[in-house]
């Protein structure tokens, strides 16, 4: 069943047309990826299928089946609930029901109204209520809010008090929960680290319904969605199969559209030749031939559609200033504290001059604040950080604080790099996509996009030799993140990346680095052999030391979490088999009580039995179930 479909869909602001002829169905179990560079309209384009905005031309159709959940990138919910409080109000329903249990309870224990009367009633409440959920949904809450990042000790805190991301992540936890028909996601890997984003995975995967993301994240899109559409130059192309197939599917068609433009303007060429030809020789004959080869011309010409040109990318370069040591940085022990106590310590390294260490670890770690340690913008508590000789470092922040928000982008780069004459600027801007009366743009008024870009623009002109980079990749599109991974495997100098974006690590990293409070562990590969190796650290816990397994930590949250989805999966298929065993005894109930039925003894013996077999099986559903629930109220 189609949950939307969308015909002819356009959208124009003012003068500019966003997309148009966009047309597209969601099924009731599709996976989709969305993707697009930024600005091109796609959270636009849920807006439209939201009912939030007015499409300019075509059609919406939206089923009335479908339930939908609504994730945006930025969300402006307050509350004065805990953040577990919040979350459950996602089973606003079974809440109500509860409500109305004790209720009835209550008036039980007073002795008030009509007890046989209170009693049915509380019976069916009770029954409704563990038909949606009612015994579980704390639990459910709980391991989703845990798999999303969040600690046992944050559940009871007040919502208010969250930052914006920490919102957003309730807010997602509360839509996964829904069950809506389906789910329009608005990045929703953003504020995640890499643990939450793999439990989001395993929860897409097992999802009942379907749902529409929008996300840059290319690894992500390959584990979890089953179709792609992609926005550029104003339509939508529609490709079964995840992001790397849909890639492969697009080079196809565009070296197509290639053959057939080529083709067709050589056909034209050719017959352009025979009328000429037949023109020279002017004769009856001659000059009919011409005017069907003309017509022909037309005919093809009309057919004629030159491939789209590529949409404006980055194209830049990254140098490293010459000479430099062979130790670029040595961490010897180094602990960080603040007044609510120790951060981490124990951290020690050495990179390689020519090495991209990528450190990974979950958020609150103290990755970014190692980083300032590194960059001398804080000190340590304990130990030594040594930068080796003729190492200039360059720092990427990822909350973009060393830009200013009262300068344009010009003035930005010019006080930075005074030397440079205001063409190098200028060249230097437009390979970052900023042209004409755009380098005149306030910085407080660019987007997270184009902030990235412009710290991206200082970091391209400082020439430095040792790289740190922290999160690089946020707020860039697919194609700005590949710029970046191509200027970086030209890059001869030495790179330290802290970076979420699995994709960007695998094809860059030379080592990875995993941080936690007792310090850092190296695994010379990329993320795919860091990640085996961490899960057969979590598989032999005999062969560890207590060490290893403190920094397999969060492969065993991890594992906890996908124990609590099988457990409500399980659970919820139990009910489902109880439920229809329950209907048949019920039919059976009441073929039983049919006179004709009765006087047939084969026909009755047959119902007999068969109700006899379901008492016995109902008796196994039952006790698994009771077991399952207690397994998971324990966990």
């Amino acid at each position: 069943m189609n949950l939307f479909t969308l015909s002819d869909v356009a959208k124009e602001f003012g003068e500019r047309t966003l997309f148009s002829k966009v047309s597209f169905s969601i099924g009731d179990t599709d996976k989709i990826g969305f993707i697009g560079a930024n600005g091109t309209g796609k959270t636009t384009l849920f807006k439209i299928m939201l009912g939030e905005l007015d499409a300019t031309d075509g059609e919406v159709h939206r089923s009335r089946q479908a339930t939908v959940g609504y994730l945006a990138q930025h969300t402006n919910l307050t509350s004065d609930k805990t953040v577990f409080e919040e979350a459950l109000t996602a089973y606003e329903d079974v809440l109500q029901l509860e409500a109305e249990m004790k209720e009835v309870a209550r008036l039980l224990e007073l002795g008030e109204g009509d007890p046989a009367r209170l009693a049915e009633r509380h019976q069916r409440l009770m029954e409704t209520f563990t038909e949606r959920d009612g015994l579980t949904y704390q639990a459910r809450t709980r391991a989703a809010l845990l798999g999303l990042g969040f600690r046992e000790e944050e559940l009871s805190a007040p919502f208010s008090h969250l930052s914006g991301g920490q919102k957003t992540r309730v807010a997602l936890c509360r839509l996964l929960l829904s069950g809506a028909a389906l789910l329009l996601l608005d990045e929703p890997t953003n504020h995640l680290d890499l643990a939450a984003v793999e439990w989001l995975e395993g929860f897409l995967r097992e999802y009942k319904g379907a749902f529409c993301l929008i996300s840059h994240d290319r690894y992500f899109l390959d584990r979890v969605t089953n179709r792609t559409f992609a926005l550029s130059h104003g339509r939508v192309s529609v490709y079964e199969g995840n992001y790397s197939a849909s890639m492969a599917l697009r080079a196809e068609e565009e070296k197509a559209a290639e053959r057939r433009y080529d083709n067709t303007q050589r056909e034209i060429k050719r017959l352009e030749g025979i009328v000429e030809q037949q023109r020279r020789w002017n004769r009856e004959r001659n000059i009919k031939t011409a005017e069907s080869k003309l017509k022909a011309i037309a005919r093809l010409e009309k057919t004629l559609e030159a491939p789209q040109a590529e949409e404006a990318k980055l194209h830049f370069s990254l140098k490293a200033k010459e000479g430099g040591g062979q130790d670029v940085l040595i961490l010897d022990r180094v602990a960080m504290g603040f007044e609510r106590g120790s951060l981490f310590s124990n951290a020690s390294l050495t990179v390689k001059k020519g090495n991209r260490i990528f450190l990974l670890g979950p958020n609150g770690c103290g990755k970014t604040t190692l980083f300032r340690l590194i960059a001398g913008r804080l000190a340590p508590t304990g130990g030594s950080i040594r930068l080796g000789a003729g190492i200039t470092p360059g720092w990427y922040d990822q909350t973009q604080s060393d830009l200013h928000p009262d300068k344009t982008i010009f003035e930005e780069i010019a006080d930075a790099y005074p030397q440079l004459t205001q063409t190098q600027i200028r060249n230097a801007l437009a390979a970052f996509l900023f042209r004409g009366d755009e380098v005149f743009s306030p910085i407080r008024d660019l987007s997270g996009g184009e902030r990235a870009r412009v710290s991206l623009v200082k970091l391209m002109l400082s020439n430095a030799n040792f790289l740190l980079l922290d999160e690089p990749t946020n707020h860039l599109d697919i194609a700005s993140r590949q710029a970046l991974e191509n200027a970086l495997e030209q890059y001869e100098g030495t790179c330290l990346i802290v970076s979420h974006d699995r994709y960007f690590i695998n094809r860059l990293a030379h080592s990875v680095c995993y941080m936690e409070k007792e310090g850092l562990q190296l695994y010379p590969g990329d993320y795919d052999y860091f990640l085996s190796k961490r899960q057969e650290q979590t598989e032999t816990p005999s062969a560890t030391t207590p060490e290893s397994q403190g920094k397999a930590a969060y492969m065993q949250k991890k594992q906890e979490a996908a124990r609590l989805r099988k457990l409500e999966s399980d659970i919820k298929k139990l009910e489902t088999e109880i439920a229809a065993c329950e209907a048949r005894q019920a039919e059976i109930g009441d073929l039983l009580s049919d006179e004709a039925v009765c006087a047939d003894y084969e026909k009755a013996q047959v119902l007999t039995e068969e109700e006899a077999a379901l008492d016995e099986k109902l008796l196994t559903l039952y006790e698994s179930w009771e077991r399952l629930s207690l397994e998971l109220t324990e966990m």
